[in-house]
């Protein structure tokens, strides 16, 4: 009776317009608790997000409603407000990682300093890197930097937009191709992607290439910059924690990349072009936790057919390709390749 209770509530609550997304701050509280405390407790958010949640996706049924935001403003200041929660909680586990001893709480502790930098250091800097607010921008980028992701900004916007769902595109898993290589593939790819992608730029604009120009070459100095100061003022123990946990928070990215378009393929209509991007070439899901939780993320068809369409704005595709239950438990699934390909394989027809 209490989950009956408890989803009628949160079904109330989930139609209060900008106040839905406020519950992403569940992962700051739960992030905080997780590395303040020592022991199993410190796995708080990793059991929280694949565990609470992916059970409760699967009694929440999913909820196509559509979005009408009347003031894009008011949801932009939801991520505004969480910025200084998350570099406060990136801060504090830079300066207290060092002084746990015991395996169990510092492998909690990176695990959920990675879950903040997967949920808000990139998934916040995917949502702000795609609007025009030179502010916006740069938030985004200064985001990824702390994840030491930040050519994600030039690969996803320039590269990945562009090819999504054809084989050029380091960030489309192939048919059969399970997690593990996938992660390897498109980690590797994308980062030489967003070098050709920032090369060609230069190129073009009759610049040279290796100078202060070209974004890639700020971003590897920026990085290099951040891990030489965590180096000196922290000691080698704790960038390695900080390198762990930012490998930790790219490889759940990667994971979203996988499920979001596995297996999806445009048509060719010539040598040189595929058919334009519709709602079959991402997999969607409209399920609420993960929804509201990751600012739509999990509408990812509405946000292939017009990126510049903010995290409210986003709607639910009718012929888009729907994954059987939300993110967090699809992740999962994609652990276990042979289960994952019995599941989704037979949905590619």
């Amino acid at each position: 009776m209490n989950i009956f209770i408890a989803s009628f509530i949160f079904s109330i609550i989930v139609l209060m317009g900008v106040i839905r997304y406020l519950g992403a701050f569940v992962f700051i509280l739960i992030g905080y608790y997780s590395l303040t405390t020592t022991g199993i407790g410190t796995y708080s958010l990793v059991f929280f997000s694949f565990g609470v949640i992916p059970l409760l996706e699967l009694i929440i049924p999913p909820y196509a409603s559509p979005n009408e935001p009347k003031s894009i403003k008011a949801y932009t200041m939801v991520l505004y407000a969480i910025l200084p929660f998350y570099f406060g909680l990136l801060l504090y586990f830079l300066i207290t990682i060092g002084h746990d001893t015991t395996i169990l709480t510092i492998l909690g502790k990176i695990t959920a300093m990675g879950m903040l930098h997967g949920i808000f250091g990139i998934n916040m800097a995917h949502e702000l890197g795609h609007r025009k607010s030179k502010l916006d921008q740069f938030l985004a980028q200064l985001l990824l930097w702390s994840s030491q992701y930040t050519h994600f900004f030039i690969e996803h916007n320039r590269g990945h937009h562009k090819r999504v769902a054809t084989p050029e595109d380091p960030a489309t898993a192939r048919k059969g191709e399970n997690i593990y290589r996938f992660w390897n593939r498109s980690v590797r790819e994308s980062f030489l992607s967003a070098w050709k992608l920032e090369n060609d730029a230069q190129i073009r604009k009759n610049k040279a290439i290796f100078r202060w120009n070209n974004d890639m070459v700020k971003y590897l100095v920026y990085q290099t910059a951040l891990i030489a100061v965590i180096w000196s003022t922290l000691g080698t123990i704790t960038l390695f924690y900080y390198l762990s946990a930012a490998l930790f928070g790219i490889l759940l990215l990667e994971t979203i990349n996988y499920i979001e378009h596995y297996g999806l393929l445009r048509n060719k209509i010539s040598d040189s072009a595929y058919e334009r991007v519709q709602d079959i070439h991402s997999w969607n899901s409209d399920h609420l936790l993960g929804r509201y939780l990751l600012f739509e993320l999990t509408r990812h068809s509405h946000h292939h057919e017009n990126s510049l369409k903010t995290y409210p704005e986003l709607q639910s595709k009718e012929k888009s390709s729907q994954l059987p239950t939300g993110y967090p438990g699809m992740m999962l699934l994609s652990l276990v390749p042979p289960l994952f390909f019995k599941v989704m394989d037979k949905r590619l027809v």
